[in-house]
């Protein structure tokens, strides 16, 4: 069907309108509005861009100026400014439904995917019109930073539009959810995953990210993304402060709590004993976290902690008084820095165990 064909569509009656306007002097008729704007919903709804109905509507007012007499023409730019209006007005009341239905849309399907509520075959369906094909194997990142984030929050909108600039079309989803901003990679493209983590970090002014592995399926985008908040919390309760945060390199982690009740013993019969210290167990678990962590390396570990070499030897030394165990030797080493992480995993010692 030719264009003027189709915009014939939507301008029937419209001529007769604006002609009855100017003949009488009055204003456009609440019908005469209601008229317009559902013409112009139903334009958007099929798709017809406002810009094009509009030269059409001028030029048909054209038309209507030439057959009106001049006391009537006078009044002719006023009708066209009211009808136009409620004409547009439709359109837009249209558009902006459409986005709603559509984010609604998009909402459920991300929660879906996420949690891993839908039926799989659906859900690789709906998938498709979001970007994603979910027979490939796929990771998700999670960014987290001091404040909670939406879909429309400047900084969504600036990894966003880093992100597309950066790699076009590629099937990438990026979401928010609870407040973090979240990014669906395919697994053989784990460059898009790091760079969403550097620009997240700095969108959000020094938040974290954490990248879960890469798994098959729409199952495995849940797995991810589980991995990826499990990092995150993780990262809370041991005090990570890297930006960056992989599931793959936290495995131990899970492992090391798999039987709470055994790591809890190795916690009460290795520390337990640190809470005769003056100023209880606390301050000197602390002194064994910030030597392990730095490599065992007694001056770096002091300045961390603002002590000097001399006090961070004292402590280690009441540490091996109080304990039995030598931090310094590599056997005891190992037991008494197991039970430090088992320590901050369970919250010991402001939590009983």
């Amino acid at each position: 069907m030719a264009e003027r064909e189709i915009d014939e569509q939507y301008l029937d009656g419209y001529a007769e309108i604006l002609s009855s306007v100017c003949t009488t002097h009055r204003g456009l008729t609440r019908d005469e509005r209601e008229t317009l704007r559902s013409r112009g919903e139903r334009a958007a709804e099929d798709g017809i861009g406002l810009r094009r109905l509009i030269r059409a509507h001028l030029t048909a007012a054209q038309s209507v100026h030439l057959a009106l007499p001049p006391a009537a023409a006078v009044h002719l730019l006023s009708a066209v400014e009211q009808a136009v209006d409620s004409f547009a007005e439709g359109h837009e009341r249209a558009q902006r439904l459409a986005m709603r239905q559509e984010e609604a849309a998009r909402r459920e399907f991300i929660d879906d995917l996420l949690y891993g509520r839908s039926d799989l075959g659906r859900l690789a369906e709906r998938a498709e019109r979001f970007g994603l094909l979910l027979s490939h194997a796929h990771a998700v990142a999670v960014a987290q930073g001091p404040e909670p984030y939406g879909d429309g929050y400047a900084v969504t909108r600036t990894v966003e539009s880093a992100l597309v600039a950066r790699f076009g079309n590629r099937r990438i989803l990026l979401t928010t959810k609870d407040g973090r901003l979240i990014c669906v990679a395919p697994a053989d493209e784990p460059e898009v995953l790091t760079y969403f983590a550097k620009q997240a970090y700095a969108a959000t002014d020094g938040g974290q990210v954490a990248i879960g592995r890469s798994h098959p399926g729409a199952g495995g985008v849940v797995h991810s993304y589980e991995e990826a908040l499990n990092a995150l919390a993780l990262a809370t309760r041991m005090d990570l402060n890297e930006p960056v945060l992989h599931a793959a390199d936290l495995l131990v982690y899970p492992v090391l709590t798999r039987d709470r009740q055994a790591m809890a013993d190795l916690v009460r019969s290795v520390l337990g004993p640190l809470r005769q210290a003056r100023g209880g167990a606390q301050p000197l678990l602390d002194t064994l976290s910030a030597y392990f962590d730095t490599g065992c390396v007694t001056a770096q570990a002091a300045r961390r902690l603002n002590l000097s070499v001399r006090a961070m030897t004292y402590r280690l030394d009441r540490i091996h008084r109080l304990t039995g165990a030598d931090p310094g030797d590599p056997v005891q080493r190992y037991t008494l820095q197991t039970a430090v992480v088992g320590a901050r995993l369970l919250g010991w010692p402001g939590q009983e165990l």
